[in-house]
């Protein structure tokens, strides 16, 4: 399956990016950038919907590491959503979930103490 990011609008509540398909060490950089895309236009807020992502592996795992470092730089945060099966595990065995304040259906992470 190819990977694929699509950017949904939040209404004034951050960004988010629907991510599908495999994030792994060839499709990470593409991730990374788009992060970058965001937070370079000032958006501080981003939320990664991970509903359609069927694989992620560690190159992944540190593109959501780093975008939340790059977003906390500037007051705010990364966060993520929808993960299920092997990425929601992955999540959960290396601890990012609770890094990154993982709920597997929050709709908007700003509605609780994201901060």
């Amino acid at each position: 399956m190819t990977f694929s990011i699509s950017h949904v609008e939040r209404d004034g509540a951050g960004a988010c990016l629907r991510l599908a398909g495999e994030l792994d060490l060839s499709t990470a950089p593409e991730l990374s950038a788009a992060i970058d895309r965001l937070t370079a236009a000032g958006e501080t807020r981003v939320l990664l919907d991970l509903t359609d992502l069927t694989f992620c592996d560690s190159t992944g795992m540190a593109v959501f590491v780093r975008g939340d470092n790059r977003a906390a730089a500037e007051g705010g945060w990364l966060r993520l959503t929808g993960a299920s099966g092997r990425v929601e595990r992955v999540l959960r065995v290396t601890g990012l979930a609770d890094v990154l304040r993982y709920e597997p259906e929050a709709v908007d992470p700003a509605s609780r103490s994201a901060s």
